[in-house]
């Protein structure tokens, strides 16, 4: 009779979900706040309280707004560039002129602030996306503050600080970067301002001039300054987005960590640099060239909220978050106050770089750090711990029930039915995006708001785990919850013993399900699992989840929007989504087996139509509107070999209209009824290679275009490229050269080429064999000559004279939309096109395409 008075005593799973639902609904809302708190933005310069100087977020904005919209767009070799790197240096200046005069108003104050503008030029291998790219520039410049005690022992082990001066090709950059420029020029002045302030170790602010065409600026640095050897850590600066806390998103020594957690407003996890470093995000900052040249550890920080933004128009200080300017820069000062204070641990730091062995998360402010060895004898005491605890409150099941007996096929049994229902998610979800893929041609519905995609995906997702239930034999519910306790910590022990900290990730779920297990054995003697358990069971889950859930699709989900068309975006979404979802709602499966066939029957009934009405709902979305846009690549291609004029139209992702749009272009644009062609994108389509190689992620087509008599006004080109020095050795079988580029009033020139090099003086041995090579370069405005030296294999079967097909394509400086719209007169045929293209696509598609207007030049040469 016991478990018939237990069956009825037992409340249904609706009255038990409506119990839980506060849980639910608070901790996800608890999360979310704390995943966008911010700071208050602060106005004065002075406290008024304390009458010391302090981080301004309206000073750190107005830095900003004028690099990004008085100055402009500042791609590397643009006239708007060098009026950057000029106000810089003025700023740079009056910081030392500031530096200089309180030191003599204070006697015996150890500072001093000296500057540098560095200039130079070089070389280097840049791979990115699984490509092999060389980069070289020309007598680019950097601007250095070093802040020290004046000493040399003071000078000899220095932090370094970065961001960078310049913005890509489509966007005036207030976030990226010059939101970080704002808050470095902010930080000395409140460093050097304040009373007492005397630095133990130097601080070094490096203003690189050239992040964007490949991280050019600190590779410079890096390579070629006289204090860059004396750089013992960096931190950088960086923006990815405009809203949100500034997110840790690598760090590479156990030290740097621990200084990280004296930041006021900690925002990182071991997670998010594990993810970050797997090379998943197809993305890359400064860091990896002090990492590379200067093998030295430190922390990459960036602003990743609301990444529509990111390397686009509207990347304007109007769009930044209030408080996200005050959120780096009050951590970023209490880490250079830390760095260059008696305890640094700076001089301990001369080894160079390692990679961390230390957990590290914060969770509700707290900041918690602990090594790999101390995660591992956590995690296997409460694997421990755990497995004991279940063996000693082991009961078999009645017999009647026809269960296997015994511990271990039980719980096999439950641990069957933790693994079906991950399993079951993923594929629920996933079909779900075959549908919306495939079937009705819908992708990106989701891609306008970053957690629409729950919606979408997670009741499918929550439909696959329960169905996969059917497939489950009978098991009890204390088992699976049991089972899902032994799977997660032996996960969290298993995961760490390999050096992966993201293990806490398990550990953190566990803990609380062994709590809460502990728990029901003294409050319950049947073999139900209390509701108490299932609330504790799922705290920790819930909030860590949910903020895991908050950080990857404020990520992954802009993303997908430039990841190409060819990309399984909608697959990529669908999988996080079940994932996460699985870790957040793990008491899931246990809680569905407290109950009968039937109750797990109408479960997917219900969450089925849920899944339906979803589907309905979000293939009738646009995935885009006005501050979520799609982005449009347009190059006006002038062949000066061919003397032929083409429009190239590309697109970044696999969203439905880009075809029809195409055709509209070019039935407006191009020469009457003449559709566009498609264009195979690979490394031989060297019409694209200004943007080499991201061109990789795009959808081209191409179209004639008609040669009106407006556009006929033939600029002066004197872009080529040629071969000096050349020499031939038959008896050698080889060929020497310097390829000498020459392009005045043309920037970011490429050239890609097919030969056997067995030598060359870029700073990478090329592979020997015959191969397509890409060399892009980046260099100062008004610097319109470039050379690489060659010794190259005659082939056989090639010409006699071992000439080589050269092509060669650059951007004609004043022929940029939006950036050079003043200018728009001296831009030739290729801006009068994209004037009225570009007002053509604001009506058409009502503001939500962002089009990277670019007009090139190129051509062929043999030399």
């Amino acid at each position: 009779m016991a478990p018939s008075t237990t069956a009825r005593a037992r409340w249904g799973p609706i009255r038990s979900l409506l119990c839980l639902s506060p849980l639910f609904i608070a901790a996800p809302w608890l999360a979310y706040r704390e995943h966008r708190a911010l700071p208050e933005p602060v106005v004065d310069l002075i406290n008024p309280q304390t009458a010391l100087p302090q981080l301004s977020e309206a000073q750190m904005l107005a830095h900003a707004k004028y690099l990004s919209e008085d100055i402009g767009y500042r791609t590397v070799g643009t006239r708007e560039h060098a009026l950057g790197d000029a106000w810089m240096f003025a700023r740079a200046e009056e910081l030392k002129a500031q530096c200089d005069e309180i030191v003599k108003s204070v006697p015996g104050r150890k500072l001093e602030c000296e500057i540098w503008r560095q200039e130079g030029s070089g070389h280097h291998r840049f791979d990115i996306m699984a490509k092999r790219l060389y980069k070289t520039y020309v007598n680019l410049s950097n601007i250095i503050v070093r802040v020290s005690d004046g000493t040399k022992a003071g000078k000899e082990h220095a932090v370094l600080v970065n961001s960078h001066l310049d913005s890509t090709l489509p966007s005036p950059g207030a976030a990226d970067d010059a939101l970080a420029v704002g808050v470095m020029l902010e930080c000395i002045r409140v460093l050097i301002n304040t009373p007492g302030w005397e630095p133990k170790h130097a601080v070094i602010f490096l203003f690189n001039n050239a992040e964007e065409s490949l991280q050019d600026g600190s590779h410079l640095f890096s390579t070629q300054h006289p204090i860059a050897n004396t750089v013992r850590a960096a931190i950088n600066l960086e923006a990815a987005g405009s809203t949100g806390p500034t997110l840790l998103f690598q760090a590479t020594s156990e030290q740097m960590i621990q200084a990280y957690s004296r930041v006021p407003r900690p925002c990182g996890t071991v997670v998010a640099s594990e993810v970050f470093s797997s090379g998943v995000m197809l993305s890359d900052t400064d860091f990896r060239q002090f990492e590379l040249y200067l093998n030295v550890t430190g922390l990459d920080m960036a602003v990743v909220g609301n990444s529509y933004l990111y390397h686009m128009r509207k990347d304007l200080v109007e769009n930044i978050e209030p408080g996200v300017a005050q959120h780096m820069g009050d951590n970023t000062l209490a880490l250079l106050q830390f760095l260059s204070s008696s305890e640094s641990p700076l001089p301990s730091l001369t080894a160079g770089y390692a990679r961390p062995t230390t957990v590290y998360f914060q969770s509700f402010r707290y900041f918690i750090v602990y090594s790999f060895d101390t995660a591992k004898i956590l995690y296997s005491f409460l694997f421990g711990l755990s497995a004991s605890f279940s063996v000693l409150t082991y009961s078999p099941p009645a017999p009647a029930l026809k269960q296997p007996r015994g511990f271990i096929g039980d719980h096999l049994r439950g641990s069957f039915a933790v693994g079906c229902a991950v399993v079951g998610a993923a594929v629920g979800a996933n079909v779900v995006a075959f549908i919306m893929a495939e079937v009705l041609k819908k992708p990106l519905s989701w891609f306008s708001d970053e957690l629409s995609c729950v919606l979408l995906y997670g009741p499918a997702a929550l439909a696959g785990a329960l169905v996969s239930q059917l497939f489950v034999p009978s098991v009890r519910e204390r088992t699976v919850f049991t089972s899902l306790l032994l799977t997660q910590s032996a996960l969290a022990w298993g995961i760490q013993s390999i050096g992966i900290g993201s293990a806490a990730l398990f550990f953190l779920s566990s803990l609380p399900l062994c709590l809460a297990l502990l728990l029901n054995s003294l409050i319950s003697t049947g073999p139900d699992v209390s509701l108490w358990s299932y609330a504790i069971g799922q705290l920790t889950p819930l909030t860590t989840g949910f903020q895991l859930a908050f950080e990857l699709l404020n990520v992954f989900v802009p993303l997908t929007g430039r990841m190409g068309g060819e990309a399984p975006a909608e697959h990529i979404i669908a999988t996080i989504v079940a994932v996460v979802g699985s870790y957040v709602l793990p008491l899931l499966i246990p809680f569905i087996h407290r109950y009968d066939r039937g109750v797990l029957v109408r479960s997917i009934a219900l969450v089925s139509m849920a899944t339906a009405v979803s589907i309905a709902v979000f293939s009738a979305r646009n995935p885009f509107d006005a501050m979520h846009q799609k982005r449009l690549f347009v190059i006006h291609m002038e062949n000066i070999t061919s003397q032929e004029q083409h429009l190239h139209i590309a697109a970044a992702d696999s969203a439905p209209g880009f075809d029809a749009l195409a055709h509209d272009i070019a039935e407006r644009f191009g020469v009457s009824g003449v559709p566009p062609t498609p264009v195979i994108m690979n490394d031989w389509n060297a019409d694209w290679d200004t943007i080499y190689p991201f061109s990789t992620f795009i959808t081209p087509y191409k179209m004639e275009l008609p040669l009106k008599e407006e556009y006929m006004d033939l600029l002066d080109y004197s872009f080529a490229v040629s071969a000096v020095n050349d020499h031939i050795d038959t008896a050698a079988g080889t060929r020497k050269l310097t390829l000498k580029v020459t392009h005045p009033g043309i920037i970011w020139t490429a050239v890609a080429f097919d030969a056997n090099v067995l030598e060359w003086d870029l700073d990478d041995s090329p592979p020997d064999e015959l191969a397509r090579h890409h060399i892009k370069e980046g260099s100062f405005y008004g610097h319109d000559t470039w050379t690489v030296d060659l010794l190259v294999k005659l082939a056989p079967e090639g010409p006699a004279d071992g000439k080589i097909r050269v092509d060669f394509v650059g951007i004609h400086e004043k022929a940029m939309w939006p950036g050079k719209r003043a200018e728009k007169h001296l831009g030739g045929r290729a801006m009068k096109l994209f004037e009225e293209l570009d007002g053509w696509l604001d009506e058409t598609t009502g503001g939500t395409v962002d089009a990277t207007l670019l007009g090139c030049v190129g051509g062929v040469a043999w030399v």
